[in-house]
């Protein structure tokens, strides 16, 4: 134990030594430990005003919660059986976690934020997973079925989260469905369907698939993130470890850059235009976006093996990256970076 607790305090000691000077983009602020865990994390939310950082420890079918401003851990919520992804929603002040367990403990469960008690369940087809959430219609769609519960297909639900009903189901021929982005002006949807190393188009409204776009020389993409002002849609994928751009205009894919590999989120700072890939061999990939065809990668910051969810902050210049301890060879923790102008 006292061999891994110096790997990772010189692990985080040569990242604030790597952010000592004013060029480089982010600044290591804030470290929490976890030393009781030993599996994968997954997906991360945020509530701004109530101060709070929940975390998915999709291994040990529990949300960690941590002090936002601090990154100090505040409890642990127990109830589900592998949560993967968690949707805040402000105005009823409740959380809606997708739980890909395949019995009747894993389905999707809604909390009260205020006590952080389980209110309800929601019945999807087993494997809940990846979510998009659209703020205008209050429609989540949720990716359930695949491979993690021995399913040939996978299924993208509708969920209503006004009342947490179930409205629609896509059935995919797939049975590994990653991220999606959906257009706020326009009615797509686009999905990463890794086994196939395609992006599929969905119309919203017919709630059908309109258009595949082959990936070119990349495969297993997993997040994706779309900057719809540019009309460009990043992809991360792991074989190679790409960072890839699509345009949405014409389908086509324009660029793919080296990235950290193993990632499995990233985030776009559109105030300062740029992308950051946390991946698990240890560090941020961190690109600037020159122009919608034009992208540098600019920095590697170090964090430590397994570090590759994320989340990032903009109201509080934040990136909160997660290290999964996979097998237990390094500490599960938290960290912290601020964003650098």
């Amino acid at each position: 134990m006292k061999r891994i607790g110096l790997h990772c305090t010189l692990i985080l000691l040569l990242a604030s030594l790597a952010v000592a000077s004013d060029s480089v983009p982010l600044k290591l602020v804030g470290s929490a430990d976890l030393p009781k865990y030993s599996g994968d994390f997954d997906h991360f939310a945020a509530d701004v005003n109530g101060n709070r950082l929940f975390l998915a420890a999709e291994d040990h079918g529990t949300l960690e919660v941590f002090d936002l401003n601090t990154t100090k851990w505040l409890r642990t919520i127990k109830g589900f059986e592998v949560p993967h992804s968690i949707l805040y929603l402000p105005a009823s002040q409740k959380l809606f976690v997708t739980d890909g367990g395949d019995g009747t403990s894993g389905m999707s469960k809604v909390l009260s934020t205020p006590d952080l008690k389980i209110l309800q369940k929601v019945d999807l087809v087993p494997g809940a997973d990846s979510l998009v959430y659209d703020p205008e219609s209050h429609q989540a769609y949720v990716v359930t079925g695949g491979k993690d519960v021995k399913m040939k297909e996978s299924v993208v639900s509708v969920i209503d989260m006004t009342d947490f009903s179930k409205k629609a189901d896509l059935t995919l021929a797939s049975a590994h469905v990653e991220g999606m982005a959906l257009e706020s002006h326009g009615n797509r949807m686009f999905v990463n369907i890794t086994d196939h190393n395609e992006i599929d188009v969905i119309d919203r409204s017919s709630f059908k698939v309109v258009d595949r776009w082959p990936l070119q020389g990349v495969g297993e993409n997993s997040p994706m993130i779309l900057d719809e002002a540019n009309h460009r849609l990043f992809i991360v994928c792991r074989n190679p470890a790409k960072l890839v751009v699509f345009d949405t205009q014409s389908g086509k894919q324009i660029g793919a850059w080296d990235t950290a590999g193993h990632s499995d989120g990233m985030a776009f700072d559109v105030a300062r235009k740029r992308i950051y890939v946390p991946g698990a061999e240890g560090y941020i990939a961190v690109y600037q976006q020159r122009d919608a065809d034009h992208y540098e990668l600019t920095a590697k910051i170090p964090t430590a093996p397994g570090a590759k969810t994320c989340l990032l902050v903009p109201e509080l210049n934040r990136l909160y990256v997660a290290v999964s301890p996979g097998e237990g060879k390094y500490g599960a923790r938290v960290l912290t970076f601020e964003t650098l102008p």
